[in-house]
């Protein structure tokens, strides 16, 4: 069964999903993020060029570059998780619970400090995973920095 994360309170989502992707990354495993579209293109730059180079993660999107390419990639920026190549991280920037989430060995959702809507979309999906039976590990990042 698909081990389910809640990363609660982040401050700024994008920022932490590059954290999370470099974390991931160096522990070996493949990561798989998916969100809208126009969040996967600024969360893309933000990789290119807001990370210093020691911390530089490899990643690509899926959106006309070469399969080969796709299926190396350890870091995948896809709006939908059901064509992912590979299923061992998910990490879903969505409104919504993503379809074909039970794929992978761990889904991580993240949810905002201070946007109420996303707060409310993230209670939502808690209560998704939860009614399906799904034990959710809660993971307070507001308790991590202070």
């Amino acid at each position: 069964m698909t081990e389910v994360a809640f990363h609660f309170n982040a401050p700024d989502k994008l920022a932490y999903a590059c954290r999370f992707a470099r974390k991931v990354q160096r522990s070996g495993a493949r990561l798989v993020i998916t969100a809208p579209d126009k969040a996967l293109a600024l969360l893309d730059h933000m990789l290119w060029t807001g990370l210093s180079p020691q911390d530089f993660v490899a990643h690509c999107r899926d959106d006309g570059v070469s399969e080969d390419l796709v299926h190396a990639s350890p870091v995948l920026l896809i709006p939908d998780a059901r064509t992912a190549p590979h299923h061992e991280v998910l990490l879903n920037l969505h409104a919504d619970v993503p379809e074909g989430f039970e794929r992978f060995g761990k889904l991580v959702e993240v949810v905002s400090a201070q946007d109420e809507a996303d707060r409310s979309a993230g209670r939502a999906r808690w209560r998704h995973y939860a009614s399906l039976g799904y034990a959710i590990t809660r993971h307070d990042l507001v308790l991590k920095t202070g």
